[in-house]
């Protein structure tokens, strides 16, 4: 994958109470990604632009709930998430970006 399309990958970092634990307790972050990213082109993703070692990578593929707008049935879009565990000695300070 491109340099470009890797800046890409990564949507958002999610800031929760739950992101939080894992990251205090685990080094554990937490980031939206594109639908069709990988585990790989995710790992690249986190150490080209945090400049930081991934341990690993899980992704869980979130499902967009069932809505009602008025008399009117939808769902949100599908989504997915990557947990990501950094080496000993890196971390990311989501603060700054």
């Amino acid at each position: 994958m491109k340099e470009q399309e890797l800046y890409r990958v990564l949507l958002a970092p999610i800031v929760s109470e739950k992101s939080t634990l894992l990251n205090e307790q685990d080094q554990k972050y937490v980031f939206k990604v594109k639908k069709t990213a990988t585990k790989e082109n995710i790992r690249k993703a986190i150490e080209l632009v945090f400049d930081v070692h991934v341990e690993y990578v899980n992704v869980i593929n979130v499902k967009g709930k069932a809505k009602r707008f008025g008399k009117f049935f939808g769902s949100r879009s599908d989504w997915k998430k990557a947990y990501v565990k950094l080496k000993e000695g890196y971390q990311i300070d989501l603060a700054l970006t």
